[in-house]
């Protein structure tokens, strides 16, 4: 495994309160009106994690510190009461949304950004964002073995001491030969994979063991096993290998757990000499049903040394409305509790049916109303009939 020597630290201090953007306007109220706003960060950069240590004006600290965007995770939230600073808040190099990225130099620089927030509940404008890198530089290692032979017929052990070649695990978006490299992308988007060795004429890799985990320590999922096979061929396949045995890589989709954006995939990258035929016989592996096929004499055991890579990026769940056919549309809208929702097919056929309904109702009281008009009628009109002319009353009468 590579040993990494540390380099040069920066550290970058960004206010991400809505009040500030520079950490050297950090408002100078008096120490009773915000007793712990974070006053000085420093930090320490170890081989397997960032630890950053906090003070305060008041000297004492009340809050929380954790990744941005990782608050509701308790994993990497750490809560203080009343504590003396400066506290100490250690961020893991592989989790809690860190992530790295290499430099020209052939170094290695991890960063992420911190929230500093003097309160246990409450998200409060005294609170302040700090970016922080930390750089490192990979040392050139050696390794032994003492049953390096070339000949296999020779039983005679020969010791040898050769420089281990530099193992790097990128993930690129799209074409690996584009150099897009992929850090932000959305689920579903085409991604590639890359693990290469140094070219050098005396090792091969066969890429084994590779999982995907959140970075917080809730979920993993291995995707590739131990003897190089894919586990489930619908997430990720097998890998393929250049021809001199020194570079694979395997296209799949982005994918991430359902409450991170941040996923980190590891794998472990096993050495093989390419002068005794084990390059040969272990790369690439002949799977059957997921599993390696067992040859009657497996040359990859005995591998001079086995490399960890790993490499991190951020899925979102964004949802390109380009890509978005007509049928896939999606609304949703919170209701009250007294509310009844319904989808807008069937609030349209409902309303079809009510007008087919009501039209029919309008109808039928059309043919009742005439129907009674027509009785009435029928029923004051009998079969003798009295007729009344112009009356005149002769005993009245008289002519003058």
């Amino acid at each position: 495994m590579s040993v990494l020597r540390l380099g040069h630290v920066l550290v970058t201090v960004l206010i991400l309160s809505s009040t500030s953007l520079n950490a050297a306007n950090i408002p100078s109220s008096p120490a009773t009106s915000i007793p712990d706003v974070a006053q000085d960060v420093r930090i320490d950069c170890n081989s397997e994690e960032i630890v950053v240590s906090v003070s305060t004006r008041s000297g004492r600290f009340n809050g929380m510190i954790y990744p941005r965007g990782l608050s509701k995770n308790s994993s990497c939230l750490v809560e203080w009461r009343q504590q003396d600073t400066p506290v100490r808040y250690s961020l893991p190099l592989r989790g809690c949304n860190t992530m790295s990225t290499e430099l020209e130099d052939g170094g290695i620089e991890y960063f992420n950004t911190i929230v500093v927030q003097p309160h246990l509940k409450l998200v409060t404008n005294q609170g302040r964002g700090f970016h922080i890198r930390c750089r490192y530089q990979t040392r050139d290692n050696t390794i032994t073995n003492n049953a390096l032979t070339v000949d296999l017929m020779d039983a005679k052990p020969i010791t040898s001491s050769l420089p281990m070649p530099a193992c790097t695990m990128k993930i690129f978006y799209g074409d690996p030969h584009q150099h897009e490299v992929a850090e932000n992308v959305k689920i579903g988007d085409p991604l590639t994979l890359v693990v290469q060795l140094d070219q050098q004429e005396t090792y091969g890799i066969s890429v084994t063991d590779c999982l995907v985990r959140d970075g917080l320590g809730w979920g993993e999922q291995r995707l590739i096993n131990d003897e190089g096979c894919p586990v489930d061929g619908e997430i990720m396949g097998m890998f393929q290998y250049t021809e001199d045995k020194t570079k694979a890589e395997v296209h799949f989709q982005a994918h991430k757990f359902p409450y991170t954006a941040s996923v980190y995939y590891q794998c472990n990258v096993k050495l093989c000499l390419k002068g005794d035929g084990s390059c040969e016989s272990s790369t690439p592996p002949q799977c059957v049903g997921g599993r390696r096929r067992r040859q009657a004499k497996d040359l990859s055991e005995g591998t001079p040394a086995t490399i960890e890579v790993y490499s991190g990026l951020y899925v979102n769940e964004a949802i390109d409305s380009a890509k978005v056919g007509p049928d896939d549309s999606v609304y949703s809208e919170r209701a009250s509790e007294d509310s009844i929702c319904i989808s807008q097919r069937s609030f349209a056929i409902g309303i079809c049916i009510a007008g087919f309904i009501l039209m029919l109702a309008v109808i039928a009281a059309i043919l009742i109303l005439l129907a009674r008009r027509r009785s009435k009628k029928l029923s004051s009109n009998p079969g003798s009939s009295i007729y009344s002319g112009p009356y005149t009353n002769t005993a009245y009468s008289h002519s003058s």
